[in-house]
């Protein structure tokens, strides 16, 4: 372990120098003070978990029990309410099995020989589905491997799948480790969800707090960082901006309340604290973040660039020019590019179905109020839906997946809606550059939904529509305009009333409340296209300034044979787009064959590598995966797939 440089600090003896304002400076004292506001927010936040009414056993997770056990606290209550937990038959699968390992880790000491009996026996006779995302996947094999850990020596007959602890260790293992090395070196395949951040943090958490190998442990920590480290480079305030890989109706309007921000505040400080189980079980997995982090996700004070490399999920059919195989599966690259700003953070991928559902190809955020409500965001989507893209990513049957993906307990209700907020299109196409952004859709006859909508927040201080085709915002102190390509109509958001009907459910919940006083411009031409460009208002006399500067920008574009567009930008580059063709800025293609996997003032990773260089000025922290995990002999290949 001593030989291999698992997580290197060059600590800079002198604060670094053009990096705009920082909260914290570089060296020991700064650290000793990131360290002691991070602990003083976990133990308010485990704090206020354990203060439960201890005469109530209706309600109280298992997250909340682990809690209560850990911290020694409401013992009596602890014990009792997890006795009621675990006496009917178990539900949920890997969201029961996470939860349930916290409380045994966590009360390991507290715990009653009742308790743990009975949760021995349910890991015997019942049998949790293993799921279809790497997300479930993670959490299933974490919480296993910690069980199986548990009970070093049982045979096989002691587990509902009829493996030996032995095995089942081995196998969990086997799949995080080549999961963890696949995303060291090409990128995560949920990547950047300001939802499903929890479920790849909580079950590292549990494995960073309590697995019994030293090295796979030390492994765990260290995903843990850079799964943080994503997250630090693209937030704005604690809000996770850019494009995401899945994002929910009620998080991609209000992105304050989202897993992502609930842990931007334990870990940074930033926003308010938000009271989840995933949160509590990295508080209570003794895992504190890197003083670099808290640096790099406190410091806006310069504008930079981030670029990231990432891959869409597992294709199982029909996987397209684009695939590669990594590992024996095929998938294909996510080009990522995020530009972010003190007032606000502009982030893109190419366009194109990279998740079955829930994607978000672009975004802005402008700085957050305070607010945990406020709906500071702003954002366009071709609403697909098609089983093709079910198939692609499931193992469905064509005549059924869209009714699969949209109803049932695991369904997204919203998939088969024209008025829908996420999702990708292969229709889309999206490029970037710096604040900047065009968007062109080429839309064949025959699809379900030939729309192009763009979201208008009710958060937006002025919207207004000018002569000359510009439509002009300010969201806080951001200005925004945006040109769009062809007609549209002023409509609703949630215009088909649908998502209103459902909001009993849990999926819709308080849609009416947070999609009040929204609107999206609707575009019924399916060759069609938009630009958008982005600006500090501090940048501006006045908001006409900024309107009088935008008008004087060159801008071409047209909808036919297909939809092409040349703008230059407030910054004077040239962006041309065309459909089919590779994006350019001042006539330089886009080399996306050498897209890095991260490349930031913050960090530096190369495709392939499974080492990523995380750096503050002169200060340095180095995850080296290929050091810790060892060669694989399946090692990923770059080969394209035709």
């Amino acid at each position: 372990m001593k030989s291999r440089t698992l997580l290197a600090l060059a600590l800079a003896l002198a604060p670094a120098s053009g990096l705009g304002a920082q909260v914290f400076a570089a060296g020991p004292a700064g650290d000793a003070e990131i360290a002691r506001q991070f602990r003083a927010r976990r133990e308010e936040l485990l704090r206020s978990a354990a203060a439960v009414d201890p005469r109530d056993l209706s309600s109280g997770s298992p997250v909340t029990v682990a809690v209560c056990l850990r911290r020694g606290e409401n013992l009596g209550w602890a014990n009792a309410r997890l006795a009621r937990i675990n006496a009917g038959r178990p539900t949920g699968d890997m969201f029961w099995m996470y939860p349930m390992v916290a409380a045994m880790e966590a009360g390991r000491a507290t715990m009653t020989p009742e308790n743990r009996a009975r949760i021995r026996e349910l890991w015997r006779t019942y049998f949790p589905y293993r799921g279809d995302t790497e997300n479930h996947w993670l959490m299933y094999y974490a919480s296993l491997c910690l069980a199986a850990e548990a009970d070093p020596g049982a045979p096989a007959g002691a587990w509902c799948n009829g493996k030996s602890s032995a095995e089942n260790i081995r196998e969990a293992r086997g799949y995080i480790e080549e999961w963890m090395r696949i995303t060291a070196s090409y990128g995560q395949g949920e990547f950047n969800s300001p939802n499903y951040i929890e479920e790849y943090a909580a079950p590292l958490a549990l494995l960073a707090g309590w697995e019994r190998d030293p090295r796979f442990r030390e492994a765990a920590r260290m995903m843990l960082d850079l799964v943080f480290f994503d997250y630090a480079v693209e937030q704005l305030g604690g809000e996770y901006g850019g494009a995401h890989s899945r994002i929910y109706p009620r998080q991609i309007v209000q992105p304050a309340q989202t897993p992502a921000a609930a842990f931007g505040w334990l870990l940074f400080g930033l926003g308010t604290r938000q009271q989840r189980d995933t949160a509590l079980i990295l508080a209570l997995s003794g895992y504190e973040p890197p003083p670099i982090l808290c640096r790099i996700a406190c410091d806006r004070g310069t504008p930079y660039v981030d670029r990231q490399l990432k891959r869409t999920r597992w294709r199982m059919r029909s996987a397209g020019p684009e695939a590669i195989p990594i590992a024996g599966k095929l998938t294909a690259p996510v080009y990522k590019y995020t530009y972010m700003d003190g007032d606000f953070v502009l982030g893109s991928c190419q366009g194109g179905p990279l998740q079955s559902m829930q994607q978000e190809t672009w975004s802005l955020i402008w700085r957050p109020d305070g607010s945990p409500t406020a709906e500071n965001t702003f954002f366009g989507l071709q609403p697909y839906s098609s089983p093709s893209v079910g198939t692609m990513y499931y193992a469905g049957r064509w005549d059924t997946e869209i009714r699969s993906m949209s109803t049932g307990a695991a369904g997204k209700l919203d998939y088969d809606l024209p008025d829908k907020l996420e999702g990708g299109s292969p229709y889309e196409h999206v490029f970037q550059h710096g604040p900047a952004l065009i968007a062109l859709y080429d839309i064949p006859p025959g699809a379900r939904f030939p729309l192009v909508d763009t979201f208008f927040s009710r958060d937006l201080a002025r919207t207004e529509t000018d002569a000359s085709g510009w439509i002009f915002c300010q969201g806080g102190p951001a200005y925004v305009a945006y040109r769009p390509f062809a007609p549209g109509q002023w409509k609703p958001m949630g215009w088909t009333g649908t998502m209103a009907r459902l909001e009993g459910g849990w999926f819709a919940a308080g849609y009416r409340d947070y999609s009040r006083g929204n609107h999206c411009l609707v575009s019924a031409l399916p060759r069609n296209g938009y630009v958008v460009q982005v600006a500090p208002a501090r940048d501006y006399g006045s908001f006409a300034d900024f309107e009088a500067a935008v008008r004087r920008l060159p801008l071409r574009f047209a909808l036919e044979p297909v939809p092409e567009a040349t703008f230059t930008s407030l910054d004077g580059s040239i962006l041309h787009v065309r459909v089919g063709r590779i994006p350019e800025v001042n006539g330089v293609p886009s080399d996306r064959a050498h897209w890095p996997l991260f490349e930031s003032p913050y960090g530096r990773a190369e495709r392939g590598e499974g080492r990523i260089e995380i750096r503050y000025g002169p200060e340095r922290a180095v995850l080296d995966f290929a050091a810790i995990l060892g060669d694989d002999p399946r090692s990923p290949t770059d080969s394209p797939h035709r």
